[in-house]
This record gives C-alpha cells, structure tokens and sequence, in this order.
C-alpha cells in the first residue's frame, strides 16, 4: 500500500490543478447551468433533524415492544435477521460484554445503548431502502423493542 502513496500523491496533485481552473471558472459564471436552486429555510429544516443526548429535540410520540416487534419484522428483518442477530447486515442483539475480547461485536447492546442515539440514526438512515420515511411512533417502538432484545429494558416496563 505504501508503495502506492507516492503514485497517488502525484495524482491528487495533476487531478486538483487541472481541475481547479474549470470549477473556478463554471463558479464565476452567470447564471450558470439552470440547475438546482437556492436552499430555502423550508429545505434546510427538512434536514436539520439532529437529536442531541438530552433528547430536546425528540418529537412527541410513543412506542411498546410488542409494538416495535412488529415493525422489525416488517421493515427491519429482512437486512438484520429475524430477532436482530442473524444478519446478513449489521448485528443489531448481543454482543454484550465482547468489546475487550478478540472479538468485539458491536451491537445496540455492546456499544450504543443510547436512546437519543438510537432515534437519530433511525430517523435518518432507517429503512436502508427507504430513509427518513419511518415515523416517529414507528421509531420509539423499535427502540423499544431493540432495548428490550438486548436486555437492556423488561418487556411490560418500557414504553418510548
């Protein structure tokens, strides 16, 4: 691999000063090619949909495990498995306790039991052929549900 730097440098550089002049300059026309437009404020709120640790910005909804059970199996188990530890894509049950061992498996329950953490991702990436379509009671149930599997909440204690 390190021997390959060097080549790769050399075409960084030759792929940035021949490109550099043409961006410049499609930069410095007027009114340029008739695409896109303007971000509104409207566009721009569309996509700010950050979740800090304190939850404030969390929308108001709700969600049970038996809930959450049910849309996994739905939208989430064809990428995850059945009960969240099969795959093929990311293990999402399990793994507790592996993260010093040879083999860490980080899951929801190894690495990243976090509520707020788990509906900003869920809300942004989730389904991964249809993203940001979730809602957000579709959203707290399977959090409930993905804590719960991880032992992290009982089932009949927990609603989102």
């Amino acid at each position: 691999m390190h021997k390959f730097l060097p080549v790769l440098s050399a075409m960084f550089m030759s792929l940035t000063f021949s490109v550099t002049p043409a961006v410049a300059s499609a930069d410095q026309q007027e009114p340029g090619y008739g695409l896109g437009r303007p971000a509104t404020i409207r566009d721009i709120q569309a996509w700010n949909i950050d979740v800090s640790p304190n939850g404030q910005e969390l929308p108001p909804g709700s969600g049970t495990v038996k809930q959450g059970r049910h849309i996994y199996a739905v939208k989430c188990a064809g990428c995850h498995g059945p009960t969240g530890k099969e795959g093929p894509n990311d293990v999402l049950v399990g793994g507790q306790n592996s993260l010093a061992t040879s083999k860490p498996l980080k899951t929801i329950g190894s690495y990243w039991p976090y509520t707020t953490t788990l509906y900003d991702y869920l809300r942004r990436a989730m389904p991964f052929n249809a993203p940001q379509s979730l809602t957000p009671d579709e959203i707290y149930a399977l959090i409930a549900w993905l804590l719960q599997q991880n032992g992290i909440v009982a089932e009949d204690a927990f609603r989102v």
